[in-house]
Protein backbone atom coordinates (compact mmCIF):
# COMPACT_ATOMS: atom_id res chain seq x y z
CA UNK A 1 0.00 0.00 0.00
CA UNK A 2 1.55 3.50 -0.74
CA UNK A 3 1.84 5.87 1.99
CA UNK A 4 -0.74 8.71 2.28
CA UNK A 5 1.77 11.44 3.97
CA UNK A 6 4.39 13.49 3.27
CA UNK A 7 8.22 12.68 4.46
CA UNK A 8 7.91 16.11 7.28
CA UNK A 9 4.80 15.16 8.72
CA UNK A 10 5.66 11.19 9.23
CA UNK A 11 8.99 13.07 11.08
CA UNK A 12 6.83 15.21 12.80
CA UNK A 13 4.99 12.48 14.00
CA UNK A 14 7.80 10.38 14.80
CA UNK A 15 6.97 7.58 12.06
CA UNK A 16 8.27 5.47 9.12
CA UNK A 17 4.97 6.10 7.19
CA UNK A 18 1.31 5.55 7.35
CA UNK A 19 -0.78 3.62 4.97
CA UNK A 20 -4.54 3.40 4.27
CA UNK A 21 -6.03 1.69 7.07
CA UNK A 22 -3.26 1.39 9.45
CA UNK A 23 -3.01 1.98 12.95
CA UNK A 24 -0.49 3.50 15.07
CA UNK A 25 -0.03 5.16 18.84
CA UNK A 26 1.70 8.37 18.29
CA UNK A 27 2.67 10.04 22.19
CA UNK A 28 -0.16 8.04 23.58
CA UNK A 29 -2.57 8.45 21.16
CA UNK A 30 -3.94 6.29 18.18
CA UNK A 31 -3.75 7.34 14.78
CA UNK A 32 -5.63 5.66 12.15
CA UNK A 33 -5.56 6.68 8.46
CA UNK A 34 -8.92 7.04 6.43
CA UNK A 35 -9.09 8.17 3.11
CA UNK A 36 -5.71 9.13 3.10
CA UNK A 37 -6.06 11.22 5.70
CA UNK A 38 -4.67 10.65 9.67
CA UNK A 39 -7.95 10.39 12.40
CA UNK A 40 -6.74 10.81 15.73
CA UNK A 41 -9.16 8.56 18.07
CA UNK A 42 -11.30 11.12 19.62
CA UNK A 43 -12.63 10.80 23.36
CA UNK A 44 -14.80 13.92 23.81
CA UNK A 45 -17.59 14.56 25.70
CA UNK A 46 -20.73 15.00 25.25
CA UNK A 47 -21.30 18.43 24.51
CA UNK A 48 -17.93 18.69 21.80
CA UNK A 49 -19.51 15.49 19.77
CA UNK A 50 -22.31 17.79 19.46
CA UNK A 51 -20.26 20.78 18.72
CA UNK A 52 -18.66 18.88 15.98
CA UNK A 53 -21.94 17.40 14.60
CA UNK A 54 -22.84 21.24 13.80
CA UNK A 55 -19.64 22.43 12.43
CA UNK A 56 -19.83 19.26 10.31
CA UNK A 57 -22.85 19.72 8.77
CA UNK A 58 -21.88 23.40 8.52
CA UNK A 59 -18.82 22.92 6.58
CA UNK A 60 -20.82 20.92 4.05
CA UNK A 61 -23.02 24.10 2.74
CA UNK A 62 -20.22 24.61 0.56
CA UNK A 63 -22.00 27.33 -1.55
CA UNK A 64 -22.34 29.55 1.43
CA UNK A 65 -18.89 30.26 1.76
CA UNK A 66 -16.67 29.56 -1.57
CA UNK A 67 -18.01 32.51 -3.83
CA UNK A 68 -14.99 34.79 -4.62
CA UNK A 69 -16.60 37.65 -3.37
CA UNK A 70 -17.44 35.86 -0.21
CA UNK A 71 -13.90 34.99 0.04
CA UNK A 72 -12.51 38.10 -0.25
CA UNK A 73 -14.62 39.83 2.33
CA UNK A 74 -13.19 37.10 4.53
CA UNK A 75 -9.52 38.26 3.65
CA UNK A 76 -10.25 41.62 4.06
CA UNK A 77 -11.76 40.73 7.81
CA UNK A 78 -8.53 38.68 8.59
CA UNK A 79 -6.42 41.81 7.27
CA UNK A 80 -7.95 44.05 8.91
CA UNK A 81 -7.05 42.44 12.49
CA UNK A 82 -3.71 40.41 11.91
CA UNK A 83 -2.75 42.55 8.98
CA UNK A 84 -0.98 40.67 6.12
CA UNK A 85 0.36 37.84 7.59
CA UNK A 86 2.59 36.19 4.93
CA UNK A 87 4.40 39.87 4.88
CA UNK A 88 5.64 39.62 8.41
CA UNK A 89 8.92 40.44 9.42
CA UNK A 90 8.92 37.84 11.93
CA UNK A 91 9.10 34.76 9.55
CA UNK A 92 12.59 35.04 9.31
CA UNK A 93 13.33 34.33 12.57
CA UNK A 94 12.12 30.55 11.87
CA UNK A 95 14.23 29.33 9.00
CA UNK A 96 13.07 27.70 5.54
CA UNK A 97 10.28 26.24 5.76
CA UNK A 98 8.49 26.78 8.94
CA UNK A 99 5.88 24.72 10.39
CA UNK A 100 2.12 26.28 10.73
CA UNK A 101 -0.43 24.42 12.70
CA UNK A 102 -4.04 25.71 12.22
CA UNK A 103 -6.39 24.32 14.66
CA UNK A 104 -10.12 24.42 13.87
CA UNK A 105 -9.08 24.46 10.70
CA UNK A 106 -12.89 23.61 9.40
CA UNK A 107 -12.90 23.96 5.45
CA UNK A 108 -9.30 25.52 5.38
CA UNK A 109 -11.26 29.20 4.37
CA UNK A 110 -9.35 31.18 6.76
CA UNK A 111 -6.19 29.20 6.74
CA UNK A 112 -6.57 29.35 2.46
CA UNK A 113 -6.84 33.24 3.01
CA UNK A 114 -3.74 33.76 5.64
CA UNK A 115 -1.37 31.30 4.11
CA UNK A 116 -2.36 30.49 0.43
CA UNK A 117 0.18 33.47 -0.12
CA UNK A 118 2.53 31.48 1.18
CA UNK A 119 2.82 28.69 -1.16
CA UNK A 120 5.66 26.13 -0.33
CA UNK A 121 7.33 28.35 1.72
CA UNK A 122 5.52 26.96 5.01
CA UNK A 123 4.53 23.63 6.07
CA UNK A 124 0.97 23.72 6.71
CA UNK A 125 -0.79 21.41 9.00
CA UNK A 126 -4.98 21.77 9.24
CA UNK A 127 -5.78 20.23 12.45
CA UNK A 128 -9.78 19.72 13.02
CA UNK A 129 -12.28 17.81 15.29
CA UNK A 130 -15.11 17.61 12.14
CA UNK A 131 -14.21 15.34 8.99
CA UNK A 132 -14.22 19.01 7.10
CA UNK A 133 -10.82 18.39 7.21
CA UNK A 134 -10.95 16.17 4.05
CA UNK A 135 -12.98 19.42 2.25
CA UNK A 136 -10.00 21.58 3.55
CA UNK A 137 -7.72 19.12 1.67
CA UNK A 138 -9.73 19.00 -1.68
CA UNK A 139 -9.86 23.08 -1.52
CA UNK A 140 -6.14 23.28 -0.82
CA UNK A 141 -5.61 20.78 -3.70
CA UNK A 142 -7.78 23.09 -6.19
CA UNK A 143 -5.58 25.71 -5.01
CA UNK A 144 -2.58 24.24 -6.48
CA UNK A 145 -1.29 24.23 -2.68
CA UNK A 146 -0.37 19.87 -2.63
CA UNK A 147 1.94 20.00 0.23
CA UNK A 148 -0.50 21.18 3.05
CA UNK A 149 -1.58 18.15 5.43
CA UNK A 150 -4.06 17.89 7.42
CA UNK A 151 -5.33 15.91 10.20
CA UNK A 152 -8.81 15.38 12.03
CA UNK A 153 -8.04 15.64 16.06
CA UNK A 154 -9.22 17.31 18.63
CA UNK A 155 -7.06 20.53 19.30
CA UNK A 156 -6.37 20.09 22.96
CA UNK A 157 -5.07 16.75 22.45
CA UNK A 158 -2.75 16.65 19.60
CA UNK A 159 -0.08 13.83 19.02
CA UNK A 160 2.51 16.26 18.65
CA UNK A 161 5.84 16.80 20.53
CA UNK A 162 6.42 20.46 22.67
CA UNK A 163 7.76 22.86 21.25
CA UNK A 164 7.96 21.75 17.69
CA UNK A 165 5.36 23.96 15.77
CA UNK A 166 6.57 27.39 14.59
CA UNK A 167 3.36 29.43 14.16
CA UNK A 168 -0.08 28.43 15.60
CA UNK A 169 -3.12 30.03 13.84
CA UNK A 170 -6.58 29.72 15.82
CA UNK A 171 -9.07 31.63 14.36
CA UNK A 172 -12.35 31.95 15.81
CA UNK A 173 -12.31 28.06 17.96
CA UNK A 174 -10.79 28.40 21.11
CA UNK A 175 -14.46 29.56 22.88
CA UNK A 176 -16.27 26.62 20.54
CA UNK A 177 -14.06 24.15 23.63
CA UNK A 178 -15.02 23.34 26.86
CA UNK A 179 -12.91 26.28 28.33
CA UNK A 180 -11.55 29.17 26.01
CA UNK A 181 -8.33 29.56 29.00
CA UNK A 182 -7.64 25.40 28.67
CA UNK A 183 -7.73 25.44 24.97
CA UNK A 184 -5.23 28.12 24.83
CA UNK A 185 -2.75 26.51 27.38
CA UNK A 186 -2.72 23.23 25.85
CA UNK A 187 -1.66 24.41 22.27
CA UNK A 188 0.47 27.05 23.54
CA UNK A 189 3.21 24.50 24.86
CA UNK A 190 3.53 23.17 21.34
CA UNK A 191 5.17 25.95 19.99
CA UNK A 192 9.17 26.44 20.01
CA UNK A 193 10.74 29.20 22.45
CA UNK A 194 9.91 32.35 20.21
CA UNK A 195 6.99 30.54 17.74
CA UNK A 196 4.29 32.66 17.90
CA UNK A 197 0.36 32.14 17.71
CA UNK A 198 -2.52 33.96 16.27
CA UNK A 199 -5.68 33.80 17.47
CA UNK A 200 -9.27 35.74 17.65
CA UNK A 201 -11.91 35.01 20.55
CA UNK A 202 -15.86 35.97 20.88
CA UNK A 203 -15.63 39.77 23.37
CA UNK A 204 -18.40 39.70 25.64
CA UNK A 205 -21.83 41.57 24.79
CA UNK A 206 -24.01 43.74 26.03
CA UNK A 207 -26.58 42.12 28.60
CA UNK A 208 -28.98 41.42 26.38
CA UNK A 209 -27.22 40.63 23.34
CA UNK A 210 -25.58 38.02 25.81
CA UNK A 211 -28.86 36.48 27.23
CA UNK A 212 -30.47 35.88 23.68
CA UNK A 213 -27.14 34.39 22.60
CA UNK A 214 -27.62 31.84 25.05
CA UNK A 215 -31.24 31.57 25.30
CA UNK A 216 -30.76 30.88 21.53
CA UNK A 217 -27.99 28.74 21.50
CA UNK A 218 -30.01 26.76 24.14
CA UNK A 219 -32.92 25.89 22.33
CA UNK A 220 -30.72 24.95 18.77
CA UNK A 221 -28.88 21.92 20.68
CA UNK A 222 -32.47 20.26 21.10
CA UNK A 223 -32.42 19.81 17.19
CA UNK A 224 -30.71 18.04 14.53
CA UNK A 225 -27.78 20.27 12.29
CA UNK A 226 -30.67 20.47 10.07
CA UNK A 227 -33.31 21.35 12.06
CA UNK A 228 -31.17 24.38 13.23
CA UNK A 229 -30.31 25.43 10.11
CA UNK A 230 -33.55 26.16 9.03
CA UNK A 231 -34.93 27.61 12.17
CA UNK A 232 -32.27 30.49 12.51
CA UNK A 233 -33.66 31.10 8.51
CA UNK A 234 -36.25 33.40 9.98
CA UNK A 235 -33.47 35.73 12.12
CA UNK A 236 -31.35 35.64 9.22
CA UNK A 237 -34.24 37.43 6.92
CA UNK A 238 -35.00 39.83 10.17
CA UNK A 239 -31.20 41.09 10.04
CA UNK A 240 -31.33 41.85 6.36
CA UNK A 241 -34.76 43.13 6.55
CA UNK A 242 -33.55 45.77 9.12
CA UNK A 243 -30.24 46.20 7.11
CA UNK A 244 -32.22 47.42 3.85
CA UNK A 245 -34.26 49.73 6.01
CA UNK A 246 -30.75 52.09 6.08
CA UNK A 247 -31.99 53.52 9.44
CA UNK A 248 -30.13 55.38 12.15
CA UNK A 249 -31.32 55.90 15.81
CA UNK A 250 -29.86 58.14 18.56
CA UNK A 251 -29.26 56.41 21.67
CA UNK A 252 -29.26 59.71 24.11
CA UNK A 253 -27.51 58.62 26.55
CA UNK A 254 -25.58 55.19 28.05
CA UNK A 255 -27.81 52.53 29.65
CA UNK A 256 -25.16 51.12 32.14
CA UNK A 257 -27.87 49.17 33.12
CA UNK A 258 -27.83 47.26 29.68
CA UNK A 259 -24.14 48.05 28.50
CA UNK A 260 -25.54 50.12 25.57
CA UNK A 261 -23.70 53.44 25.19
CA UNK A 262 -25.06 56.47 23.66
CA UNK A 263 -24.59 57.80 20.16
CA UNK A 264 -26.21 57.60 17.14
CA UNK A 265 -25.86 54.50 15.26
CA UNK A 266 -27.56 52.06 12.03
CA UNK A 267 -30.79 50.43 13.34
CA UNK A 268 -29.24 47.15 11.96
CA UNK A 269 -25.81 47.39 13.75
CA UNK A 270 -27.41 48.46 17.17
CA UNK A 271 -30.00 45.54 17.06
CA UNK A 272 -26.96 43.08 15.88
CA UNK A 273 -24.51 44.30 18.69
CA UNK A 274 -27.10 44.56 21.69
CA UNK A 275 -30.60 42.33 20.72
CA UNK A 276 -29.38 39.67 18.71
CA UNK A 277 -26.93 38.40 16.23
CA UNK A 278 -28.54 39.01 12.55
CA UNK A 279 -25.64 39.73 10.37
CA UNK A 280 -26.25 42.03 7.60
CA UNK A 281 -23.88 42.83 4.37
CA UNK A 282 -25.40 43.91 1.18
CA UNK A 283 -22.44 42.19 -0.29
CA UNK A 284 -23.35 39.10 0.57
CA UNK A 285 -25.91 36.82 -0.11
CA UNK A 286 -28.67 35.26 1.98
CA UNK A 287 -26.75 31.96 2.09
CA UNK A 288 -23.45 33.58 3.26
CA UNK A 289 -25.10 35.73 5.78
CA UNK A 290 -27.25 32.78 7.47
CA UNK A 291 -23.90 30.65 7.28
CA UNK A 292 -22.19 33.78 10.15
CA UNK A 293 -25.31 33.26 11.81
CA UNK A 294 -25.31 29.36 12.32
CA UNK A 295 -21.40 29.52 12.71
CA UNK A 296 -22.01 31.96 15.83
CA UNK A 297 -25.46 29.94 17.76
CA UNK A 298 -25.13 26.22 16.51
CA UNK A 299 -22.15 25.06 18.97
CA UNK A 300 -23.08 24.24 22.13
CA UNK A 301 -19.44 26.50 23.33
CA UNK A 302 -19.29 29.89 22.32
CA UNK A 303 -17.68 31.26 25.19
CA UNK A 304 -17.14 35.13 25.41
CA UNK A 305 -14.18 36.97 27.45
CA UNK A 306 -12.92 40.18 28.17
CA UNK A 307 -9.58 41.73 27.01
CA UNK A 308 -7.86 41.55 30.86
CA UNK A 309 -9.29 37.84 31.02
CA UNK A 310 -7.02 37.15 27.43
CA UNK A 311 -4.24 38.99 28.34
CA UNK A 312 -3.99 36.94 31.87
CA UNK A 313 -4.21 33.62 29.96
CA UNK A 314 -1.53 34.53 27.50
CA UNK A 315 0.84 35.71 30.52
CA UNK A 316 0.03 32.66 32.42
CA UNK A 317 0.94 30.38 29.24
CA UNK A 318 4.50 32.13 28.53
CA UNK A 319 3.05 34.30 25.87
CA UNK A 320 4.24 37.76 24.95
CA UNK A 321 1.38 40.00 23.50
CA UNK A 322 2.58 41.75 20.54
CA UNK A 323 -0.30 42.98 18.60
CA UNK A 324 -3.76 43.23 20.27
CA UNK A 325 -7.19 44.36 18.09
CA UNK A 326 -9.89 44.94 20.07
CA UNK A 327 -13.47 44.98 18.25
CA UNK A 328 -17.33 44.97 19.51
CA UNK A 329 -16.86 41.29 17.95
CA UNK A 330 -13.85 39.99 19.55
CA UNK A 331 -10.35 39.72 20.80
CA UNK A 332 -7.27 39.23 18.11
CA UNK A 333 -4.15 38.70 19.35
CA UNK A 334 -0.71 37.77 18.10
CA UNK A 335 1.81 36.66 21.01
CA UNK A 336 5.00 35.13 20.84
CA UNK A 337 5.98 32.49 23.38
CA UNK A 338 9.26 33.61 25.54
Amino acid sequence: MDTVTTTWLTALLGVEGLEEGESVHVRGREIVVRDGIPRVTQDVSDDQAATREMFGYKWTQEDTFTRPKALELMRGWLESRYGRVADAPWWDEYGERPLVLDVGCGAGVSGLEVFGPMGDRIRYLGVDLTPAVAVARRRFREAGLHDAEFMQADLRKLPLEPGSVDVIFAEGVLHHTDSTEGALKAVAPLLRPGGRILFYVYRRKSLIREFTDDAIRARLQEMTPEEAWKALEPLTKLGIALGELNVEIEIPEDIDLLGIKAGRVDLQRFFYYDIAKAYYDPDMTFGEMHHINFDWYAPKFAFRQTEEEVRRWCDEAGLEVEHEHIHQSGITIIARRR
